[in-house]
């Protein structure tokens, strides 16, 4: 906890403030009973007319006092805890940002985005509540039990019972509840995640007709859900009948004590009125101390679950100097490279050894799930090896910074992903200084020239979110103008040319040849007329290397490929 009130060091003014103010309403709402119970006993009881509107001023002027200064501390905690709940959520999702892919992967999406809205608001209310209640509430109890013995000491040994009693049942409902609420925000976890994989999926699950499983299977999660929120709404709901019971019991006390001492003359009825209303205050604040502290209690639960995010490491280890350099003379070399992910038993990526020179085009094929992806993330070092050593221009992906490391890359991922905006806002992610030539000829080049001549607005174009008001092979062929426009070292299509015909796809790679910068490329498909004019390729077979050479050399020798290769095409060479 002491990391994130870090984030509340800006607001120490406003942090001290508002507590403050809250003591000052708290001591004029204590004086309150006392000035009506000297409005009974001395202007009432003696018709003293000019006594009673002189205290009734007061009243009125403590009103208003308390009602400034209610407000007042109102600004200052909101302020304090939308300040705090602010750099809070960017600190986050800095951290979230800096993560590498093996601890984003581990956290989960779902988990993560619970964390940077649903947990940072409950510990903005929990903020907000401490500075204005949690202070005030005790402060009025306590006086309220010293007002009284002030009142009357008699009266006042009421208060001595009922205030134990208050406490003992406040806190009991409290240590009952807060374990549970971490189950409350690990089943919202679940809820979200649920949400979030049926509305990315929607295309899939109706493709499959699978919306009847689904329904039931968010059902189930979303019951569970509510079971535990009903137990800890349950428990809660305690608070009120069981306080109102005490301070009931206690106003029947004092009520029936004052009648008979007021009726023999060893009590004023004023002393009676200012004692219930201190008893009506006490449950009033204990109910709110109550609430606030459930709140509170939320909140401290969603800060460790926050707090936990932002402890976890950015970045990843770098290599040992002696171990840094190594294949001097090649853009990209795998040097005896394994990579298990997190969790799992066996490796997707096993013994590969590969040197790669620079301008080289470099084919990657296999069955779905053979580790080709995972080969080519080991590049960017979006992952680290498991073992063995991922080399460029001859250093350790381990030893480069990972920033210079990957201005030498550019990458288009298996999933086209575009962002709102405008194609020009889209494509400058890949060079912010680019120029609209250095734009057309990128997109030119990704033969996505000719369908963006058409759009209104040529390159400010608008794109919508994720790209859906263009067709998928159009959102491939603008990925990859995105990453064109970097003119990188190393180039690597990961399954990008998915949606093209063949077409398109074979003028894309006759343009990608003649790029003037002649990058490395890395081309990952799984058909083999998209990598067969490789100058190398690469067959992996459950995570191994099993052949590697010409598309002529491989079809002689390798039987995997040949296998890939005639499931494809005839045995004429037309496609099957």
């Amino acid at each position: 906890m002491k990391k994130l009130f870090l984030y509340l060091k800006p607001y120490r003014k406003e942090a001290i403030l508002a507590p403050l103010f809250k003591l000052l309403e708290a001591v004029f709402d204590l004086l309150v009973p006392m000035i009506v119970k000297t409005i009974i006993d001395d202007g009432i009881a003696n018709g003293d007319k000019p006594y009673i509107r002189q205290m009734t001023g007061v009243l009125v002027l403590l009103a208003l006092i308390g009602l400034a200064c209610a407000l007042t501390a109102q600004y200052f905690a909101a302020k304090a805890a939308v300040g705090f709940s602010t750099g809070l959520r960017s600190s986050l999702f800095r951290r979230i940002q800096g993560l590498s892919y093996r601890e984003t992967d581990r956290a989960g999406t779902s988990t993560l985005i619970t964390r940077m809205t649903a947990d940072i608001n409950q510990v903005q209310s929990g903020i907000n509540l401490t500075l204005r209640l949690l202070l005030r509430s005790p402060i009025i109890v306590i006086g309220a039990v010293i007002m009284a013995f002030a009142v009357d000491v008699r009266g006042a040994l009421v208060f001595a019972v009922a205030v134990p009693l208050l406490a003992v049942v406040v806190f009991v409902i409290l240590l009952s509840g807060f374990p549970l609420y971490r189950r409350v925000q690990g089943n919202l976890d679940r809820v979200t995640g649920l949400t979030r994989e049926n509305l990315t999926g929607v295309r899939v699950i109706r493709a499959f007709r699978r919306e009847e499983e689904e329904v039931e299977r968010f059902d189930a999660a979303n019951r569970e859900h509510r079971r535990v929120q009903k137990l800890v709404g349950n428990i809660s709901a305690l608070m009120n009948p069981l306080t109102l019971l005490i301070v009931d019991g206690g106003l029947i006390a004092l009520l029936l004590l004052g009648a008979i001492r007021v009726n023999n003359g060893g009590m004023t009825t004023g002393a009676v009125i200012a004692l219930t209303n201190y008893m009506a205050q006490i449950l009033t604040e204990l109910v709110k101390f109550a609430n606030t502290v459930f709140t509170v209690n939320k909140a401290l639960a969603c800060a460790n679950r926050i707090e936990t995010v932002l402890k976890t490491p950015v970045g990843m280890p770098a290599a040992e100097p002696e171990q840094a350099t190594g294949a001097d003379g090649f853009a990209v070399a795998f040097r005896g490279v394994s990579m298990t992910y997190a969790g799992n038993s066996a490796p997707s990526v096993c013994g590969v050894n590969l040197s790669v020179n620079r301008g080289e085009v470099i084919g990657i094929i296999g069955s779905t799930g053979s580790g080709k992806s995972t080969l080519v993330n080991l590049i960017p070092r979006f992952y680290d090896v498991s073992e063995g050593a991922v080399y460029v221009n001859g250093l350790d992906v381990r030893a480069w910074d990972p920033e210079a490391l990957r201005a030498k890359i550019a990458i288009v991922p298996q999933k086209a992903v575009l962002f709102r905006g405008t194609v020009r806002s889209n494509l400058l992610w890949g060079n912010e200084s680019a120029t609209d030539d250095e734009l057309w000829s990128a997109l030119e080049a990704a033969q996505a020239k000719d369908f963006m001549e058409q759009k209104d607005g040529g390159l400010d174009a608008p794109v919508a979110q994720n790209g859906k008001n263009f067709s998928g092979g159009q959102r491939q062929r603008l990925t990859i103008a995105r990453a064109l426009v970097r003119r990188a070292e190393i180039l690597i299509l990961d399954d990008s040319a998915s949606a093209l015909d063949y077409a398109t796809e074979a003028a894309l790679r006759a343009a990608l040849r003649t790029l003037p910068e002649k990058p490395t490329l890395f081309i990952i498909s799984q058909r083999t007329a998209s990598i067969r004019h490789a100058d190398r390729i690469l067959v992996l077979e459950e995570g191994r290397p099993v052949g590697i050479g010409t598309h002529d050399e491989l079809l002689a020798s390798c039987e995997v490929y040949r296998e890939i290769y005639e499931s494809q095409f005839k045995k004429g060479g037309e496609p099957a």
